[in-house]
């Protein structure tokens, strides 16, 4: 039986704790890895450049991981989803979670030598829902957000019109990372490039060539790590640099090579020469929304829940996390296992060819002479829109749901074309993730008040949906967590796939990288040995 993790606490327990490793040997297991030294420059290859490093502005998670670095948050959230104290020492929210009370610690600064003060908090609030669709995934943390309040320095109070019961853990984020008041109102655009980009973390922005390369120095006099660090002052690294190389087989050679000294982005079939040998691995499953098949109701073909059931139904998803990294297992819910409070659907996502089959049938859709079937001189045939270098698990769906009948055509555009359809409805389905660390992600992705991917109706979804966002008892809220997943998967608004799953690859040479509450990496920590 899979653990599920409890909804997110406020106890103050550690953070940024290491996971287990899928292979070869965890950095913080190793005897040598005791006593840390400062220096060097550590190179990290990612596959893609979204050409912004700004974290309040981009959704992609390479880039994320560079933003990580360059903003603390007001708290920090550890591998079972608690929530810890980083720039704000306390905290208190409102029982109808639309009033949060942050105290902030002393003697923090932005990299100008300004003060992280109450008043920067709240610009960097204002500042996001002034970005509005600039800022993906803060705005969608801020929906409601009337203001905050400064009563002095030290004390920032952010109200909502609506209960916001997800706000605490949006704080963990970098999305809600806190940058100098100067930065808050700079040209987005030079915010995307570094040159007015100053945030409150260890590291700096160095350089930043698009498509090539980013490069972040140590802050000189950081000392205000969160709860959790292994220790708390400056950063032991004297830079990181951040090379983008889009190629698989390209990332798996340069860190043979020693050209660079770790990545998340080595393919699956390549992990297993790094278990060892002078490197290292180390797996985490990300929180948040799997990799979905999205199907548009507003379209006909989709409108019919019984060839969205139909689809699901005909999907082997213990078939496809073989394809991925070592270790995964089946998507079971609308929200990955890591999430906090996910609730185990697995019986609904289990496949059941006949059933499928039934499904189409009673839906008036009936075999053809080729196997596709087809309805009133129409096949059933859609397209699948997506952007990620998963064609690999693309096609075996596309086998898998060809045996009922089903005729899915694989369409793959650039990331930018794929949110441009989004924006305008004109798609059949969308295939994507979204990783966050809290079930509040489903509103974000599903509720017609919200994304509405499926371009639906409202319905009774979109109420629990609501009532889970209104709550702070964890009870209640998992209950409704766990509703609104049984619902948007029987009724097949989501279809997930996969679960994501971040893999380090290192050199036994690198240690203290990790994992945040998100998946994502932090390198506060990280050393490397000369």
């Amino acid at each position: 039986m899979r653990t599920r993790t409890p909804l997110l606490a406020v106890p103050l327990t550690a953070a940024l704790l290491l996971t287990a490793c899928s292979g070869g040997r965890s950095s913080a297991e190793d005897p040598a890895a005791t006593t840390p030294v400062s220096g060097g420059n550590l190179t990290f290859a990612i596959s893609v450049d979204s050409g912004c490093i700004d974290p309040q502005q981009v959704g992609n998670n390479d880039a994320l991981n560079i933003g990580r670095q360059l903003v603390d948050s007001l708290t920090v959230q550890d591998l079972d989803g608690n929530i810890a104290p980083w720039l704000a020492e306390s905290w208190e929210v409102s029982p109808d979670a639309t009033t949060f009370t942050f105290h902030l610690r002393e003697g923090a600064t932005f990299s100008d030598g300004t003060p992280v003060d109450a008043a920067a908090v709240k610009a960097n609030l204002d500042g996001i829902v002034a970005l509005g669709a600039k800022a993906s995934l803060g705005s969608t943390y801020l929906q409601g957000y009337t203001g905050t309040q400064t009563p002095d320095a030290r004390t920032a109070v952010v109200t909502f019109s609506q209960p916001s019961a997800q706000f605490l853990q949006a704080t963990s984020t970098m999305s809600l990372g806190l940058l100098s008041v100067a930065t808050t109102t700079a040209d987005p655009a030079t915010r995307c490039d570094g040159t007015t980009l100053v945030g409150s973390g260890p590291f700096v922005v160095g350089s930043y060539a698009r498509d090539s390369e980013t490069v972040l120095d140590k802050r000189t006099g950081y000392d205000w790590a969160p709860s959790g660090a292994k220790h708390p002052g400056e950063a032991y690294l004297d830079s990181i640099t951040y090379r983008v190389v889009p190629e698989a087989g390209v990332r798996t050679g340069s860190l043979q090579s020693g050209q660079i000294d770790a990545t998340t982005g080595i393919a699956s079939q390549d992990l297993p020469q790094f278990d060892g040998g002078g490197f290292w691995t180390q797996r985490r499953a990300n929180p948040g929304i799997p990799y979905n098949f999205f199907p548009n109701e507003s379209r006909p073909l989709f409108a019919d829940e019984r060839v969205r059931r139909a689809l699901s139904k005909a999907i082997d998803r213990a078939q496809l996390a073989t394809l991925l990294n070592p270790g995964d297992e089946a998507v079971s819910a609308a929200v990955s296992a890591s999430t906090p409070s996910a609730p185990d659907d697995s019986g609904v996502l289990a496949r059941d060819v006949d059933g499928a089959e039934a499904l189409l049938e009673e839906a008036g859709w009936v075999e053809g002479p080729d196997g596709v079937r087809t309805r009133d001189g129409q096949e059933l045939t859609f397209t699948v829109t997506f952007w990620q270098p998963t064609s690999a698990v693309l096609e075996l769906v596309q086998q898998q749901v060809r045996e009922v009948g089903i005729d899915l055509q694989l369409e793959q555009g650039t990331t930018a074309d794929t949110n441009a359809l989004q924006e305008s409805g004109d798609y059949d389905v969308l295939f994507y993730n979204l990783t966050r660390s809290d079930p509040d992600v489903l509103r974000t992705i599903f509720s017609t008040g919200s994304r509405n991917v499926n371009q639906r109706a409202h319905s009774g979804v979109d109420d629990l949906l609501d009532r889970q966002a209104a709550t702070t008892d964890t009870t209640v809220r998992a209950d409704l967590v766990a509703q609104a997943s049984a619902q948007l998967l029987e009724q097949a608004h989501s279809i997930p796939l996969i679960e994501l799953s971040t893999v380090i690859a290192a050199s036994d040479t690198v240690h203290g990288l990790q994992f945040e509450g998100s998946s994502r990496l932090w390198f506060h920590d990280a050393w490397k040995e000369s």
